[in-house]
């Protein structure tokens, strides 16, 4: 069966134009709407090689998708490696010849028991089996009912699965199977596609930049063993610093005290305390191009920090605090608010955030304010997750739904990147 040919004017972002795209399949309920996952990736100009597990197959048949694509569908790992056909590889094992030529690999729905299966290396099928060789980009959008979403289980294997490089979308709010509403409905199929062309896009749209990030908390201490800090990870600037370094920037990322492992391609300063924080970054700023300040910074620090450790014996102590230097302000009064480098900070906030991120985005002076409600149980600290209002010195006003930290910090450097020109 011939695959379907791109015309000229293929519809979809030009990322996907030409792209080998592996759509994995699993047995959900919404293994339907990967029908639809398929049609939009052939009518953006890929070739897409569909791989189906055997509970999809009973919601959703092979014939579907070799219709939509113009390509047998793979199902089963055996019957192929006695049966193969692939004019391409007619000796190699399906799950060989299939993952090494795919530019990047979409599975949808992905089930909690894929998940588990994925984070702990299983291969008991064909598409455990191609997930294990392949070597390029793989998104993940899972589906499940919010239980499930929500066990202890499967967002260990999920920060398993993030931490090797893989990325997700999704998923959302909304109708589930049984009539349930709630979190853990699989990312519409548009959404889905926009996430695969953000990986997919040239990774040169920063090359040249250089790009300062901060994340992370830092600590003022009181004693040697005790000090003031604040619940910050450090994983959404850890994303912006990893993200930008894709698109070929140059990054510094300045750290406070977290244990993240360092993103490829990235130049990492550790510091501890605010002051520490300053005076990298304000060694880094006269060559940067963009300066993103994600990190939660201490605004005080004790006046003094006792040389040896506070005893209980002494009595309650009155600690003195004093202001820690407030790097942002002093970026923007640098430049007067104008020019380079472009300045993006962060505010997160427990009540009105949109108010409150509007009057720091102009006391400090900065081209764009990351605002997120820190309240929320799913975004901001010590989550995998974030949803962000985006506020601009332009006027823009841009909602990012809750997605995870890595997806966030791809749309914020889209909104960095209008800036840029």
């Amino acid at each position: 069966m011939p695959a379907p040919r791109a015309e000229a004017g293929s519809e979809g972002p030009p990322a996907l134009a030409h792209a080998r795209v592996l759509l994995g399949v699993t047995g959900g309920i919404a293994a339907y709407k990967a029908a639809l996952v398929a049609r939009l990736l052939v009518r953006a100009g890929a070739a897409v090689d569909v791989v189906l597990t055997g509970a999809a197959s009973r919601f959703v048949g092979a014939a579907t998708f070799a219709g939509i694509t113009g390509r047998p569908a793979h199902r089963d790992l055996w019957a192929e490696l006695e049966t193969s056909s692939d004019a391409e590889a007619p000796r190699q094992a399906p799950h060989i010849h299939v993952a090494r030529r795919a530019d990047a690999v979409v599975v949808a729905p992905a089930t909690a028991h894929l998940l588990a299966r994925l984070s702990h290396g299983l291969a008991d099928d064909l598409l455990t089996n191609v997930l294990l060789m392949v070597t390029c980009p793989v998104l993940l959008a899972p589906a499940m009912h919010t239980e499930m979403w929500e066990h202890p289980a499967t967002q260990a294997n999920l920060d398993t699965l993030r931490h090797r490089g893989m990325h997700l979308v999704g998923p959302e709010e909304g109708e589930l199977a049984g009539g349930d509403v709630g979190e853990g409905r699989m990312a519409e199929p548009e959404a889905i596609i926009a996430a695969l062309a953000r990986l997919l896009a040239p990774a040169g749209s920063l090359a040249g930049r250089s790009v300062v990030v901060t994340a992370g908390p830092t600590r003022e201490h009181l004693d040697p063993v005790r000090f003031i800090s604040n619940r910050s990870s450090g994983r959404m600037g850890f994303a912006l610093a990893g993200e930008a370094a894709r698109r070929g920037a140059r990054v510094h990322l300045v750290a406070g005290p977290v244990q993240l492992p360092t993103p490829p391609g990235v130049t990492r300063h550790d510091v501890v305390s605010a002051r520490d924080m300053h005076d990298v970054v304000l060694s880094l700023a006269d060559d940067a191009d963009v300066i993103v300040k994600a990190a939660a910074v201490a605004d005080f620090r004790p006046a003094q920090a006792a040389a040896t450790k506070l005893k209980k014996s002494a009595g309650t102590p009155d600690i003195a605090l004093e202001r820690n230097p407030d790097i942002l302000a002093e970026l923007g009064a640098r430049r007067d608010g104008h020019g380079p480098p472009v300045l993006v900070g962060f505010a997160a906030e427990t009540k009105d955030p949109e108010r409150y991120g509007r009057e720091k985005l102009a006391d400090k002076r900065v081209d764009l304010m990351a605002v997120n409600d820190i309240s929320a149980a799913d975004a901001g600290f010590e989550v995998a997750t974030n949803r962000v209002l985006v506020l601009g010195r332009d006027g823009r006003r841009v909602e990012l739904p809750l997605g995870s930290k890595e997806e966030i910090a791809a749309h914020l450097w889209d909104e960095i990147g209008d800036l840029l020109g």
